[in-house]
């Protein structure tokens, strides 16, 4: 290929990639839904976006490079210390029971309906063994259902797209070599490439606490260095055993959520963009790869296998992991349905159809159109249908707020005693030792981990967090936290206002975002310590004198706080006042 048509096609995936993903914001979908057929559109319409011929040999090694970095994302929200119990097992059985039957069942299913060899079967079922967090993330976002159900979700995609990767090659070279390997052979070379995947990520894990906890490196350069060992270590596992690289990877960011002293502010948001860049450019390149002659024979045939998938495997898969756990009957429902397909499913596709047509396996070529429609079936099924099923079910977390409330004084505990009292779950931190005691003597919910880490990115959307509140005494911390919450979270943050005029250490939070000015950290707790108290009264009629209006609470279980502007809901719709009464 030319040049021209080098830079036409890049910049065009690109460009198609960004847009797919602005537009499915703008539809409130996921993105993957407008991703795929845009790339096969894309690949159908135009000789430029190809990018098997832009790269060639090494658009497969780049794909697995890709996808480390996604997992090594992913692994950043897999903290080990709250993978316990029930939750624990859950996962463990998910991973590896939804393998061993998920892949000769899907394999089984697959050589009648598709009418293939038997091996292209055993390399479609392995390939179809994973799912990823790329596609169940944003589906539960949508969703937003009870977090244990989602940890578990979250993990199982994280963890089993790095079994499945080690899996498809396994199943790969046993298929082209020229003695097949037995059982037992092919146990111990998956157990050696788990072993170096393990390796890899400890030694991974390793540079990265020199660099960014010895060393000290700011956010810039510890975003390249993290950069570079995740690619670094995945390139080197993957060139002594294919797709290690994914375990590693795995690893790498599990260890890096898990150990105290990679607590960076950064450390959960610094791949967010790159990674959703990612995601975007992998999804159109490689759906521009399939084309429709290479789609319309086996449309019907996937169909069908996605029936079996949906409608028996995963069903199957989730009851047997689930059984005699904790978990209620309508989660472990839900659990039997969600079990979409994402990026290394495409990928793997990708990587080991075309070896194995030029191996001369019998159906290799419909492999990734098979995969390609797997993938689109799944998530769109499961998009259509996960937030009414989740309702049916009753395993979303309500719609009521969900407010953060930074901070341990006395009267904070007392304002969050109260709030629980009005029907609303509320979560606190604090990063004091005194006010984290205070908290758990209360039986408030405690926030683990960093500030930031629980206000933003994926951990306030585990954590189903809706505002957060800044009412510590330090209001040089709250105009901070509030200047970079502002910047890293979605989420509204509001603050109490300062108790002495001056410029600060950050410039003025927008007025909307402060508490009333008379309400100080200071005067909160002289007030309080003086015998005041935080009280719950009716919408109806006037506040008597002496009493400070703090939140309205209106009948959709929304909470409202009162600001500069002054109290935010229509008065029709307020159904209870929170307010500061007098001793």
């Amino acid at each position: 290929m030319t040049s021209e048509q080098i830079l036409i096609g890049s910049g065009l995936t690109v460009v198609l990639a960004v847009a797919s993903q602005l537009l499915a914001a703008r539809l409130r979908i996921p993105a993957i839904i407008v991703l795929l057929p845009v790339g096969f559109v894309a690949g159908a319409v135009t000789d430029d976006v190809h990018p098997d011929q832009l790269l060639g040999p090494a658009f497969s090694p780049l794909v697995s490079l890709a996808v480390a970095v996604i997992l090594y994302d992913a692994g950043l929200g897999l903290d080990l210390r709250k993978l316990t119990g029930h939750t624990r097992h859950a996962v463990v059985r998910l991973v590896w029971i939804g393998t061993v039957l998920t892949a000769p069942a899907a394999a089984l299913a697959a050589a009648p309906l598709l009418g293939v060899s038997w091996q292209a079967a055993a390399m479609l079922g392995a390939i179809l063994v994973v799912s990823g967090p790329t596609v169940v993330g944003p589906l539960l976002n949508f969703v937003r259902p009870t977090e244990r159900v989602q940890r578990i979700l979250v993990w199982e995609g994280s963890l089993i797209d790095a079994v499945g990767g080690i899996l498809g090659a396994l199943v790969f070279h046993a298929l082209v070599s020229e003695q097949h390997r037995k059982f037992g052979s092919g146990m111990v070379e998956f157990a050696a490439s788990v072993g170096l995947g393990l390796l890899g990520g400890l030694l991974g894990a390793a540079v990265l606490w020199f660099l960014l906890v010895h060393v000290r490196l700011g956010e810039v350069l510890g975003t390249s260095a993290q950069l570079a060992a995740v690619v670094g270590i995945a390139a080197l596992c993957d060139a002594l055993r294919e797709d290690t690289g994914l375990i590693s990877a795995v690893v790498m960011g599990v260890v890096v959520a898990t150990v105290p002293a990679f607590d960076l502010p950064g450390r959960l948001t610094f791949f967010e963009t790159l990674v959703s860049l990612v995601v975007g450019v992998l999804f159109v390149s490689i759906s521009s790869t399939v084309t429709w002659s290479s789609v319309k024979p086996v449309v019907l045939p996937a169909l069908a296998l996605v029936a079996v998938l949906v409608v028996v495997v995963r069903p199957v898969v989730a009851a047997l992991s689930t059984a005699g756990t904790d978990l209620a009957e309508g989660e472990r429902a839900f659990l039997g349905w969600m079990a979409p397909r994402g990026i290394v499913a495409a990928s793997t596709a990708t990587t080991f159809a075309a070896g194995l047509a030029a191996a001369g396996v019998g159906g290799a070529e419909k492999i990734l159109p098979a995969t390609f429609l797997v993938i689109v079936l799944t998530v769109t099924l499961y998009g259509l249908t996960a937030v009414p099923v989740a309702r049916l079910l009753r395993v979303t977390r309500p719609a009521r707020s969900r407010p953060l409330l930074v901070g341990g004084e006395p009267w904070t505990v007392e304002l969050a005693t109260v709030l629980r009292s009005a029907g609303l779950d509320v979560l606190l931190w604090a990063g004091r030792d005194e006010q984290r005691a205070r908290i758990s003597a209360a039986g408030l919910e405690l926030a683990d981990g960093e500030l930031l880490a629980t206000a933003s990115g994926e951990g306030a959307e585990l954590e189903g967090v809706t505002a957060v509140y800044l009412l510590t005494a330090e209001d040089e911390f709250n105009a901070l936290a509030a200047a970079v919450l502002h910047d890293e979270s979605e989420l509204p943050v509001f603050r109490l206002p300062a108790a002495a005029p001056g410029p600060g250490a950050v410039g003025d939070t927008p007025a909307a975002m402060v508490l009333p000015a008379a309400l100080t950290g200071p005067e909160l707790a002289r007030r309080h310590a003086a015998g005041a108290r935080i009280l719950r009264r009716p919408a109806d009629g006037e506040l008597p004198p002496g009493h400070d209006l703090l939140f309205t609470l209106d009948r959709a279980g929304h909470l409202h706080p009162a600001t500069l502007y002054g109290e935010p809901a229509h008065p029709g719709q307020v159904t209870e006042r929170i307010v500061l009464g007098p001793a």
